[in-house]
Formats: structure tokens, sequence, C-alpha cells
């Protein structure tokens, strides 16, 4: 009889797996989300819902269909940018690419939107694993490039940033390369190069697309750091009428009011951005604004909305490894919004402990420890800040006072002039410190 046994459960567990072959349930299709207020308006919103319900009638008659799965996913990444619900989109994403390379673990593409959701999400060192991974699938390919720029920028590694991003122009120049370039002068201290080349992106892309907004505003973020109110103003007037409602360019326009003092128009443009688009940058820059038009009620419930909104992501990502969007950088701002200092410190130590190399991260916590009164720290991690002599006008004024702490008063002088220099409209809590040391020597 034991003869038998082996064959027959062999037999058992092939129609067991059959079983489960044929009679499984597919994975739950993540559906699209109704947009709301200025969102749904215009023929953009139109379009990208049928585009959308056609796939998801393609994948609902063959589950199965990667190449579709694909194209939504693409679109669902698009969806986060345009409404800024990176939680539930990148999410549906992530899901949808997963699915692809379970089936086909070389499939070029979905790798290479899975490393873009990783960077989106701050998980700089898997993006930059499976961007690896997909470029020896294809060397050829210039998005590919771009993304290694982008993983190795925030990770620090800013020598081979510029190899990635000069391997990215040579395969194909475009709006998305140019703006590695301008990025990449920036960080450098070439502000002249950088306006440059971001207006060779802006010129590059289709007016009305959401790349081409985001690099016009990003031409306009350049103009404000070097004091240009008067260009940055027009770039974002430019996108608003290519793109209307376009939520970070009524945020540029509300920094401009800002800096003109004039803060009650200022707030207005950051409410219809909030109001627009999830993004907790939003109400931390409100929590600035009620503070400097003197309502300090609403300035303590933007700053505490600013960081519900980050916490939030900070325990997703510590719940998941692959997806959730790491914060605790922007968490140390925000408790020191509040004076919570020991909570500032806490986020920016793990911020500083995934990518200490990076140049932001360093500055992030230098300003943590000054805000203590620990100055040595801080002057350390400044002057790995200070590296690729970065110009970034908050950058200098924070290094010159941090030196001017350290008994280094010249250099620390000279810093907060060069800042001054660059932008007059610098951010003003730290202007008015900076102006005051001046004053004082």
């Amino acid at each position: 009889m034991r003869k038998y046994l082996y064959p027959i459960l062999l037999v058992c567990f092939g129609l067991a797996v059959a079983a489960l072959f044929f009679f499984r349930k597919p994975e739950p299709i993540p559906q699209l989300k109704e947009r709301h207020g200025d969102l749904a308006l215009g023929g953009e919103w139109l379009n990208t819902k049928n585009a959308i319900s056609g796939l998801l009638a393609q994948l609902r008659a063959k589950p199965d269909d990667n190449k579709a799965k694909l194209l939504l996913a693409q679109a669902y990444m698009q969806e986060a940018r345009v409404t800024g619900d990176h939680p539930y989109y990148d999410m549906a994403a992530m899901q949808l690419l997963n699915g692809i390379l379970r089936t086909e673990p070389e499939n070029f593409e979905a790798l290479c939107c899975k490393a873009s959701l990783c960077l989106t999400q701050h998980h700089f060192s898997e993006g930059l694993a499976v961007a690896e991974q997909a470029v020896t699938l294809n060397p050829h390919n210039a998005f590919v490039y771009g993304l290694l720029c982008d993983a190795n920028v925030e990770l620090g590694r800013y020598d081979e940033a510029v190899k990635m991003a000069d391997k990215m122009n040579q395969v194909r120049p475009d709006l998305r390369s140019y703006s590695r370039v301008s990025y990449l002068r920036e960080i450098y201290g070439d502000y002249p190069g950088s306006i440059e080349a971001m207006d060779m992106a802006v010129k590059a892309g289709y007016p009305g697309l959401e790349q081409t907004a985001w690099s016009r505003i990003t031409l306009g973020h350049l103009y404000e750091n070097t004091g240009d109110l008067n260009n940055a103003e027009k770039q974002y007037q430019m996108a608003l009428i290519e793109r209307p409602y376009y939520a970070y360019a009524l945020a540029g326009m509300g920094r401009v009011e800002k800096a003109r003092k004039n803060y009650p128009a200022a707030i207005e443009y950051m409410r219809k951005a909030r109001a627009t688009v999830k993004d907790y940058a939003f109400a931390d820059e409100l929590t600035d604004l009620y503070r400097l038009n003197n309502e300090p009620a609403k300035a303590t419930q933007m700053a505490k909305e600013a960081i519900s909104m980050l916490a939030d992501d900070a325990k997703e990502a510590d719940a998941n490894e692959e997806m959730g969007h790491y914060a605790d950088r922007e968490l140390a701002y925000a408790y020191l919004k509040t004076n919570e200092l020991d909570k500032a410190l806490e986020h920016a130590k793990i911020e500083y402990e995934r990518r200490p190399d990076n140049i932001d991260v360093c500055e992030t916590l230098a300003w943590v420890h000054y805000k203590r009164g620990e100055y040595p720290q801080a002057q350390k991690l400044i002057d790995t800040a200070l590296r690729t002599k970065s110009r970034n006008p908050t950058l200098l004024c924070r290094a010159g006072l941090i030196a001017s702490k350290n008994g280094q008063a010249e250099k620390g002088q000279a810093l907060i002039r060069q800042a001054l220099d660059t932008n007059p409209y610098l951010s003003f809590d730290l202007a008015d410190e900076g102006k005051k040391l001046l004053a004082a020597n």
C-alpha cells in the first residue's frame, strides 16, 4: 500500500496548487478618488478620469494585465503629485508595481517607478538599490540616471550625483535632465548657472503640464533665494496662467507677499494653496505668517497641524519598511517652532543616522544644536554642511550665527553679510538675529 502513497500525495498536492491558482481571488485594484474644489475644474480632470476608468476596466477583465497595471501605477503617481494625496496614491501605485514585479522581476519600467516611489517617500537607500538594479537591465535610459542622481544627492554623494546627471544629459537632454543640472549647480554654489539650467528646463517643457509648472515654480524659488522678487513673481504668475489654481504657484505668491511684508495677502494665498493640496509645508508657512501678522493663536494651531501631519507620516514609515514618508527632518524644524527642543533633537538625530553625508541634514542637526545652546556640536555639523560651497542664504546666515557663538566673530559676520547680500528678504527671524549680531560688533 505504501508504494502508492507517494504518487497519491503528489496528485493531491498538484490538485491543491491548481485549486489555489484557479480559485484564488485577484488582489483588489486600488480605485481612483474623486477630486474636490478647484482641482476638479477643467478638462485635465476629465481626461484623467477617462484614462484611469479605461485602465480599471481592462484590469477587471484581465487582472494579470501587467501593462495596464504599470500605466495605472504611473497615473496614480502623477495623481499624487497633483492632489498631494501621497499616502493613498503612493501606496496604491506600490501595490500595483509589486504585483508586476512578482511575475516579472526584471520589468525595467516597473523597477524605475518603484525606485521613484521610494525616493518620493524618502526611502533613499532603498530607492538607490532599486535604481541600480534597473540600470543593469537598461543602461541607455535617461530616466534611470535621473533616479540615480536624485538618490545620490539625498545620500550626500554629490560627486556621484554629478556623474549620473552628466550621463542623463548625454542620453536625453530635456526638462528632467536640465532640472538635475540646475539643482546640482545650486548645491555647489552656482546660482546664475542654476537659474540658467532651470530656465532651459521650463522652455523644454510643454506649457500647462504639471512637470513644467513644477520646474517654473523651482525657477521662481531660485529667484526668491537670490532676492529677485520681481522675476520670482513673474514665474508664479505665469504658472497660474498656464495651470490655474496650482497650489505651489499660489504658495510662491504668498512668499513674495511675505517678503514685501504684506501679510494678509500672503496668508490668503497660502490658505488657498492649503485648501487645494494636502501638503504640510503650507501649514508650516502659515505658522510663520500668522506670527508675523500678530495672530499667535492661529500660529499655534497651524504649528500643531503641521506636526500632526508629519507625525502620521512618520508612524506609517515606522510600521512599513517599504512605504510611508520618512519625515524626521521636517519634524525637527516643526518642533523648533513649538519650542519642543528635545523632540526636535530626537528627530534630527534619526534623520542624521539615515544620511549623515547630506548637507541639508547636517544643517538641520546643527541648527537644532544651536537652538539648544550646544554650539561646539553645531559647529562641526555646519562645517560639513558648507563643504560644497553652497551659497544658500539661510545656510550661510545660520553658519554665521554658529561661528559667532564659537568665538569666530570675523568669520561669522562675513557669512551673515554674504547671506543678506544674496537675499535681502531672508526669513525675518533669522535675518533679524543676524542683523542684531552685526550691529553689536
